[in-house]
């Protein structure tokens, strides 16, 4: 039993780290390496999965060098490299950094797995301590931001990892692959929705917020709810429930399998009401889906006495360790097949169930529970057959009641409830910024929200493009909850590419009345919206703001978006004073500008031009804008200088017309 615990104890340890690495690792490579979409999407996708592939030459090396020192090895280096990260945010430091976390955390990986016939605990409690963590921490503070408290915890893991790696493995016998094969499909499904309290806020900001969106106008708007995070508590207790209580009736080998797939489905349809249930079902999918595999014995021979390199014990680590790297390849491929879409322009929706298919699959191929007191022989160090079925090594209804309870705590300290400010009489005039916040990564990719909000600076509503509520390949952070909480603004959120990336404006002043509508795809893969929000400014005044981001094609000007959105905007404002502001993609005087003005819109930054907005570190083109009505006059227009986004915002403060 304490080897049981100790294995399960170091796997749960190891994974929270490869876990937090991934979450630098993978937006490292887009915005690092991939120097904001300037580099080939097919070399930064071999470059992504290169390292992966890599890990095929992990078994042999077992073979020959054995499992435990490579197993310690590869555990000191993904410790470092995960305290490394904290240290050095941004740049190629952090690309290389991450990097190499990424490469000794598939060789620990392999190196758990060739030595270890029952992972399903340990995975668990893993994945389920990780989102726990990732809760706590809003999201990005164990990897992005400094400070004692970080470091304290960072060290704690790492030394707790080491330690339990460095003493003696238990001997194991034959079995498990299975279950390893689950590694790195359970990673993807839990990142992308089970266990992610990105997602979670998300899926409840659209459950519990919607505010009159047509379904002919596209995806519901979402608004900042109230215990935004609370479904990642219930998706944890539920997961692991699932993960560490195998099914004892043949028709409970079924559930799992369907509920995952249920999940993996409305996952696939992209709407934000379908987030809430799809979290819920994954959740509780993917855990059973674990657990047929872990109470499944596979029949090895018995390592014969002086066994040498080819005894059953040797082909079955070498069939686990060949198993995870496998599992790890499918996360890669799903990962890269699924968000290359939104730059290349194919379907997706289709990558997360082929992923739940291939679980459910994997998980019912097991195999019926055998029972509990069955003595299978297996092969150990020692001949002779020992019991097969070992009592788990965690009690799965205390495990998950301690593990919700935690989550719990975690998601209600983590929320804060926004609040519009409250003030005596409208307002003389309003300052109004646009930003396009690149999902919240810098010219070095360091994710900093912070600088964000100090971008900006006094500003009293806030228009965002590029915002990302969860992506998994930004690491899974909801960027603009994040703004908001530093802002202290409500604010209401449109989806373009799908319910987790699009648009948001944000008030100091109540906001009402929102509706979105879907415009021309015009040959641009990402997807994009226009956004209609009132904003309530006391008495009878009332500023219409519609936030948008257009997505010509390239070498292309967003002629039939531009219109679109001018002809909503003018629909949407039905005479009320209008603010019409986002990344255009267009300079003034082009096409694309000139159905602004062409509708009768005002550029309220003209007086301030030249006023150059991107990229950040040395702009040149001013595609950022701000458009009002005739009635509204701009002052004070700027651009701060800044690199906390590839584009730099504006600001306009506008003086609303006589009452």
């Amino acid at each position: 039993m304490r080897y049981r615990h100790r294995t399960t104890v170091v796997t749960a340890l190891g994974l929270i780290l490869l876990t937090d690495v991934l979450r630098v690792f993978l937006p490292s490579v887009i915005t690092i390496f991939g120097q904001a979409a300037s580099t080939p999407a097919e070399l930064l996708g071999a470059f992504a999965l290169g390292w992966f592939v890599l890990a095929l030459a992990v078994p042999p090396l077992l073979r020959r060098v054995g499992v435990r020192p490579v197993a310690l090895v590869a555990a000191v280096v993904l410790a470092g490299a995960r305290l490394a990260v904290t240290g050095f945010p941004g740049g190629r430091a952090q690309l290389w950094l991450a990097t190499a976390g990424l490469v000794a955390g598939l060789c620990w990986l392999t190196a758990m797995a060739a030595g270890s016939n029952r992972p399903v605990p340990g995975l668990a409690l893993g994945l389920a301590a990780a989102a726990v963590l990732h809760t706590v921490s809003d999201t990005y503070r164990s990897l992005w931001l400094g400070g004692a408290e970080v470091w304290v915890v960072g060290v704690v893991l790492a030394a707790l990892f080491l330690a339990g790696q460095a003493l003696p493995a238990p001997p194991v016998g034959g079995g498990g692959a299975r279950a390893w094969l689950l590694a790195g499909p359970a990673l993807l499904l839990a990142g992308m929705v089970a266990l992610s309290p990105a997602v979670a806020r998300t899926a409840m900001s659209y459950q519990f917020g919607l505010l009159g969106s047509s379904p002919a106008q596209g995806s519901g708007v979402a608004v900042a709810p109230l215990f935004g995070p609370l479904p990642v508590a219930v998706a944890v207790g539920g997961f692991l429930l699932a993960a560490l209580t195998p099914p004892r009736r043949p028709a409970g080998r079924w559930i799992g399998p369907v509920a995952l797939l249920a999940g993996a489905v409305l996952v696939a349809l992209g709407r934000g009401e379908l987030l809430l249930p799809a979290v819920l079902l994954t959740a509780v999918g993917l855990g059973a889906c674990l657990a047929h595999c872990d109470s499944a014995e596979e029949p090895e021979p018995l390592r014969p006495a002086g066994g040498g390199e080819a005894s059953g014990f040797h082909r079955a680590a070498g069939r686990r360790g060949y198993a995870v790297v496998g599992g790890m390849l499918v996360f890669a491929v799903a990962a890269v097949l699924y968000y290359a879409a939104y730059d290349l322009g194919y379907p997706n929706g289709w990558v997360p169930v082929a992923v739940a298919v291939l679980t459910a699959a994997v998980a019912l191929s097991a195999g019926p529970v055998p029972a509990r007191t069955a003595p299978v022989p297996v092969p150990t160090l020692a001949a002779g057959p020992v019991p097969a079925r070992i009592v788990p090594s965690l009690p799965p209804v205390r495990t998950a009641a301690c593990a919700t309870a935690l989550a719990l705590v975690a998601a209600l300290t983590a929320d804060e409830t926004l609040v519009a400010g409250n003030r005596e009489g409208p307002p003389a005039t309003v300052r109004v910024a646009a930003y396009n916040i690149r999902m919240g990564f810098g010219i070095e990719g360091r994710f900093d929200p912070d600088a964000l909000a100090r971008a900006v600076g006094r500003a009293d509503v806030v228009v965002l493009s590029e915002v990302d509520r969860g992506w998994l390949l930004n690491g899974g952070h909801d960027t603009l909850d994040l703004l908001a909480e530093r802002l202290d603004m409500p604010y209401v959120f449109a989806p373009a590419a799908d319910p987790l990336w699009g648009d948001a404006v944000l008030s100091r002043w109540p906001l009402a009345a929102a509706r979105t509508r879907r415009l021309p795809a015009v040959g641009a893969p990402t997807g994009a919206q226009a956004l209609g929000v009132t904003v309530d400014l006391g008495g009878d005044v009332r500023l219409a703001v519609v936030a948008t981001h257009l997505q010509p094609p390239p070498g292309k000007q967003p002629v039939v978006q531009a219109r679109a959105v001018a002809s909503f905007a003018l629909g949407y404002a039905a005479g009320r004073p209008l603010v019409v502001a986002g990344d255009l993609n267009t300079e003034p005087g082009a096409p694309g500008f000139a159905e602004f003005t062409r509708a009768g819109l005002v550029d309220a930054l003209a007086a301030a031009r030249p006023l150059p907005t991107s990229p950040a570190d040395d702009p040149r083109e001013q595609i950022d804008h701000v458009l009002v009505s005739p009635g509204l006059t701009g002052a004070d227009a700027v651009a701060p200088r800044g690199t906390a986004s590839d584009h730099l915002p504006v600001a306009v403060t506008l003086t609303l017309p006589p009452a």
